[in-house]
């Protein structure tokens, strides 16, 4: 029997309670001084405060002094695009010179461009380059993530891709949770014939995902010059008779029914929603549906920020996540976000820790698991080189994690 023991910490934070689907709607932390947690086969058996050490303290084989620092959960990501070959750094000049996201895409760049080089990738090759971006998130305090397809837009390769991250959850020590996101973009050789292309996905790869494990969830994105409302939904119907639970790419720069479609279908979470409207915040607050907003996209693209604060005001559940992929996000630092999420959210540090903790564990269907310091939950943890949650919100361009915890397992 493994048994780790971490004392003296200054003060313990966390979100509270264990929760499935719907996340915490507004800031509710648990704060705890001069506290110690015991952790036995990776599992929280007791935490304790003021100096006082868990009852069985004195037979752990392991013990780490935090020596005063801020402890919280392990960080949670729910929303990568980390699956990819190569890289689109050429991109930047004609960002620069004003073009944007969909005139990039319809030129036949963007993601497009990375479908060619995905598509040429052996498994191999992106076995090792997500590996690395693994062990870089772990190190910045992410203990569990979500991962998405989307670069193959063909059954070979979006296959290829899902089981790059099943080999890779058996492999690391990171819980990796895996979407199926086949309706990316239209591929070059559906051009022109994107209901061909949804027919594709239903008949074919959706069933084949589901029937071999290889996702949890699908996803689409559903925007201008993408996938319209109408499709969006056939693909969404087709993937919830399949099994899958729902997530939707919508409102990034236009509105045109995703967040609306997100909450007709009871979707576990909405991701980007920087163009949202009133419809569709409330059909999302009706649904009680995620809202994982994605703030270093919006830095990276020189776009507007997602309307956080309102949705909390609306009781819309808030989660923030890195977007990490090789066109609009090329960061996987989620303490940057933390940053962005107090700087242009205006969320309270509260706010924030929840936002990267509990809330996108329920997104991902890991609350009951992960997101919280609780007896029983997983013993996934961070300690930084910081007093207390507002130095986290204030210091930025510096990892902060001192050290990780996984499972019980400093890692």
């Amino acid at each position: 029997m493994a048994t780790l023991l971490v004392k003296n910490i200054g003060c313990l934070q966390t979100p509270v309670g264990s929760y499935s689907h719907k996340g915490k709607q507004q800031a509710e932390n648990l704060k705890l001084q001069n506290a110690a947690i015991l952790i036995e086969d990776g599992i929280i058996k007791e935490i304790t405060s003021d100096g006082i050490l868990p009852s069985e303290a004195e037979d752990a084989e392991t013990v780490i002094d935090a020596e005063g620092n801020l402890v919280t959960p392990g960080l949670v990501e729910g929303h990568t695009h980390m699956v990819f070959g190569g890289y689109r750094q050429n991109e930047i000049p004609l960002k620069l010179k004003g073009a944007g996201y969909l005139d990039i895409l319809r030129a036949g760049g963007g993601i497009l461009d990375t479908v060619r080089k995905t598509r040429a990738a052996s498994f191999e090759e992106l076995y090792q380059k997500t590996e690395g971006f693994l062990d870089e998130m772990m190190g910045l305090g992410v203990t569990t993530c979500e991962g998405k397809s989307g670069y193959g837009l063909d059954f070979d390769t979006e296959v290829k891709m899902l089981e790059v991250l099943k080999k890779l959850n058996a492999d690391h020590p990171m819980d990796i949770v895996a979407t199926f996101m086949g309706a990316h973009a239209i591929p070059e050789e559906y051009k022109g014939r994107a209901d061909e292309f949804i027919n594709m996905l239903c008949e074919e790869l959706l069933p084949y995902v589901k029937e071999h494990g290889l996702a949890e969830f699908a996803d689409v994105f559903t925007e201008d010059s993408v996938f319209n409302y109408e499709q969006s939904k056939k693909y969404l119907e087709c993937a919830k008779a399949c099994g899958f639970d729902l997530k939707i790419h919508a409102d990034e720069i236009e509105a045109i029914g995703g967040s609306v479609l997100a909450g007709e279908m009871g979707a576990v979470s909405c991701e980007h929603l920087i163009a949202i409207n009133e419809e569709g915040l409330t059909s999302m607050a009706k649904a009680g549906t995620t809202a994982m907003c994605l703030p270093a996209t919006s830095f990276y693209l020189g776009a507007d920020f997602a309307p956080a604060r309102k949705m909390i005001e609306m009781g819309i559940p808030v989660a923030m996540a890195s977007d990490f992929n090789p066109g609009s996000c090329p960061s996987l630092n989620l303490q940057f976000v933390m940053n962005l999420g107090c700087l242009k959210y205006k969320l309270l540090p509260e706010e924030i820790l929840t936002a990267v903790t509990i809330n996108p564990a329920c997104a991902i269907n890991r609350g009951h698991l992960v997101g919280t310091l609780e007896q029983g939950k997983q013993g996934d943890l961070v300690i930084w080189n910081a007093p207390n949650m507002e130095m986290l919100c204030y210091r930025f361009g510096s990892n902060l994690a001192l050290q990780v915890i996984k499972k019980g397992n400093l890692v």
